[in-house]
């Protein structure tokens, strides 16, 4: 059997869920809060091309990965390729619950799938994953204010 290669984080939030859904589907704002996701541009749309720049160590990457599902105030998630399709694909997903009253999960991670999977995954999942848990400790600071 495959091994699963998958980066899942979840924070729970004291907020409801459109008010994290409106932190995370604001493109335009990701600068000015998010310290994974340094830029974003592109609209949260089925079939959108997003230009994502993200930290990478000291310096950054851009990926412009496609909006493949959006279920408002739920889910929604993105597929990005390094160089080109079936090398390294990161399958990233945000999928907000109803966590009592006053709260919501939010699950934040990513799939990764392609030949070179493996060895890049290897090599940033680790780093990644942290850079996930910053994101989500920001979001919760932006939806809690």
């Amino acid at each position: 059997m495959k091994k699963q290669l998958e980066i899942h984080t979840e924070i729970i939030i004291q907020s409801d869920k459109q008010t994290v859904w409106n932190i995370l589907t604001d493109t335009a704002n990701y600068k000015d809060w998010n310290p994974f996701i340094v830029s974003m541009t592109g609209k949260i749309a089925v079939g959108e091309k997003l230009i994502n720049v993200m930290k990478n160590g000291k310096g950054t990457i851009t990926f412009k990965p496609t909006v493949k599902t959006v279920i408002e105030h739920q889910y929604f998630d993105w597929l990005g390729h390094l160089w080109m399709p079936g090398i390294f694909d990161g399958n990233h997903y945000f999928k907000i619950e109803y966590a009592g009253e006053g709260f919501v999960k939010l699950s934040h991670g990513e799939r990764f799938k392609g030949i070179l999977a493996g060895i890049i995954f290897k090599k940033i999942g680790e780093e990644t994953k942290e850079k996930f848990i910053l994101m989500n400790q920001a979001i919760k600071r932006l939806a809690e204010k």
